[in-house]
Parts: structure tokens; sequence; C-alpha cells
């Protein structure tokens, strides 16, 4: 794996993670605004990059099916993490029990996204995870406090869930060029479901950050800066690729 996308991939997940214990008061507007921002540019890179790639193949007449089974499975994941990956934060009545399900849901959401980078058209696409994953960092954190975790398992735990991604890239680079297990055939099916958990994630994000479904002028500008950085990637990649 190249080195910078390691190091952008693992610190923005385990120093968003970290700021837990830096942040004395409620910094939850500036996260909004990062998620209005990562949620736009997730989306706009699935639209742009994701979708139509995808779609090339002899099994292009099928990848839509995958993509309904990734939206779906985001859905099911959010039964345990509730809602972790879009930056949400709840007081839980069981503050003394270690988080599994959050855990876990969330390293499994984390690895998926780290798939779609093993082609190197979407390297533009590792700045709206990493993005994304820093308000996401900071919930699990969160919740991993007010479960009493000491000091080190809360970093160990960070470590964990930083390192998902960059696996999950690793794992897809060796299935898309046949290494792992020599399933390269079903590598489009596979972006097919993550192509489905960004489109849920992208869209929860944009919806459910705003009271009201209503869009103030700060998270109207996050939105647009998103998919206007995702748009300069995409024509300036068209001009290298033609």
């Amino acid at each position: 794996m190249e080195l910078w996308k390691f190091l952008i991939l693992f610190f923005a997940a385990f120093l968003g993670g970290l700021t837990i214990f830096l942040v004395k008061n409620d910094k939850s507007k500036l996260l909004k605004l990062i998620l209005s921002f990562s949620g736009a540019y997730l989306f706009a890179i699935t639209v742009l990059h994701l979708i139509p790639d995808a779609y090339h193949g002899s099994d292009s007449h099928e990848i839509g099916i995958y993509i309904l089974i990734g939206f779906l499975l985001q859905i099911f994941l959010e039964q345990f993490s509730e809602g972790i990956e879009h930056g949400h934060i709840h007081k839980h009545s069981h503050s003394h029990s270690f988080p599994y399900g959050i855990m876990i849901s969330l390293c499994l959401h984390a690895f998926l996204e780290g798939m779609p980078l093993a082609k190197d058209q979407h390297n533009e696409l590792i700045f709206g995870i990493a993005l994304h994953h820093i308000p996401a960092a900071f919930a699990l954190a969160s919740i991993l406090v007010q479960s009493h975790i000491k000091k080190a398992g809360i970093i160990s735990y960070l470590i964990l869930f930083a390192i998902m991604a960059p696996l999950g890239y690793w794992v897809s680079l060796g299935l898309s060029n046949g290494t792992i297990g020599g399933v390269e055939a079903y590598f489009n099916k596979i972006m097919g479901i993550v192509i489905g958990i960004f489109l849920h994630i992208s869209t929860t994000i944009l919806f459910e950050s705003s009271a009201d479904h209503k869009i103030n002028k700060r998270k109207m500008i996050a939105v647009l800066l998103g998919i206007g950085v995702a748009l300069i990637g995409f024509y300036a990649g068209a001009g290298h690729n033609h």
C-alpha cells in the first residue's frame, strides 16, 4: 500500500478519536460542517467515479442488485452501530458494558470503505473517507469514555478502528489483481456493495445533520464545497485519463 494513503487514512481516524481527550466544550457545530462536507464529497465521488466504473464489465447488468445489497447492509449495520458512522453520539444507559456491537459494526464499515481505494483513479476518494472518519472516530471515543474504558484501552480501540480502512484497501487490492483467492471476477460486485453503503451514508449525513431537513447557509457552503472539490478532481482526472 502506498504510504501516503495509509498515513492519511490511519491518522485521520486515530487523531480524530484522540481529540476526545482535548475537547472541553461542545464542538458539535464544527463536526456537523465536517460531516456535511465529507457527505457531499462522498456522494459526488460515488456518482462521478464509482458507479460508472462499476458498470464496466460483463456483469454490469447485475451491479444494481449489489448496490441494493450494500444499501440494505448499511441499514443492518446501523442497528448495532447506532449511527456512529454519521458522527452521532448517544448517551448509553448501560454505560459500564463494552459496546461490542458498535465496535464490530464500525470496524466492518471502515473496512468496506477502504475497498474502493484499490484502483488508482479513485485516489481522490481517500480524502472524503478520511474526513468522514474524523467525527466517526470522535463519536466512537466518546462512547468508549461513557463505557468507562481506561485511556490506554480507548487508544488501543482507536488504533484498531483506524487500521481497518487501510486493511480494506489492502484486501481489495489483492482481490482486484487476483493475488488473493483469484476472485478478480467478483471485484465489481464488491464495489457495488460499497457503492450502496456510500449512498446510504452520504445521503443520511446530508439530511440528518439538519434540523427539520432545512439547510442553513453554513451547511450549504460546506455541501457545495464538497461537491465542488469532487468535480475539480473529476475533470482533472478526466483530462489526465484522456
